[in-house]
């Protein structure tokens, strides 16, 4: 039996060519010789994926009553590039993290039994929390990332500078620091790229605190997915670019 998609795509989804994106959240495309507005959730440059005609994967919106009917969910990278899907939406790695929870695919969540999503610690809210039935076993939160750039043979992560993502290195450091478990969670939606690394290049600040998070004790889980036009799966654990 050929296994299906964590994530599987809603039936009707569309597939275009890209025009353009107009302020971070509205893509143009062209479907069937007609012009398409696509809603874009994800605010990152997603350089290198949104060139004039490259193909883009929309699935249909679940509020029928949104202004944009369709959400961009992918984008084919072309045959001289790999020929392969990049997903792009930038809630993926949330439903990613509870599907494969739910079906035992985290070997480095053994031992948990509940997560709990959007879960507030101080005046912060985060991912994910994970709980066990053994008291001895201390809580794991875990910060979701999307990732869409390879550069070098390096899944690379910022696409753009990033404060919001600085200030999550450094909480999941005091989560640390307090005798928890933190882990974050970046997940490669594309298929090149032989390991993981903090784009040094984009946001030095952020690949500098990277590092001291994992020295610190945070650990970090880079697994790839597999973006196909029916859904997503779950694929391997990338190892490290050395630093």
């Amino acid at each position: 039996m050929n296994e299906l998609p964590l994530i599987p795509f809603p039936s009707g989804c569309i597939t275009g060519s890209f025009v353009r994106r107009v302020k971070r959240f509205s893509v143009e495309i062209v479907h069937n010789g007609e012009s398409v507005w696509v809603h874009s959730n994800n605010s990152g440059s997603m350089l290198g994926l949104l060139r004039p005609g490259m193909q883009v994967l929309a699935s249909p919106a679940a509020n029928p009553d949104r202004k944009l009917k369709w959400t961009h969910e992918a984008v084919r990278m072309p045959d001289f590039a790999g020929d392969f899907w990049v997903g792009v939406n930038t809630m993926t790695p949330n439903r990613l993290l509870e599907a494969a929870f739910h079906a035992g695919k985290l070997p480095w969540a053994d031992g948990y039994t509940v997560l709990r999503r959007e879960a507030k610690y101080g005046d912060s809210r985060l991912d994910a929390r994970l709980d066990s039935d053994n008291a001895d076993r201390p809580p794991l939160w875990i910060e979701c990332k999307n990732v869409t750039m390879v550069e070098d043979d390096v899944a690379c992560f910022p696409d753009a500078a990033t404060e919001r993502g600085q200030k999550h290195l450094r909480e999941m450091m005091g989560l640390v620091e307090k005798g928890f478990r933190a882990a974050f969670f970046y997940l490669v939606q594309r298929a090149d790229g032989n390991c993981f690394g903090p784009a040094d290049f984009i946001d030095p600040a952020y690949a500098e605190l990277f590092w001291q998070a994992l020295d610190a004790g945070v650990e970090v889980y880079p697994h790839r997915a597999r973006v196909t036009e029916q859904g997503i799966y779950l694929g391997e654990l990338l190892p490290l670019r050395c630093r």
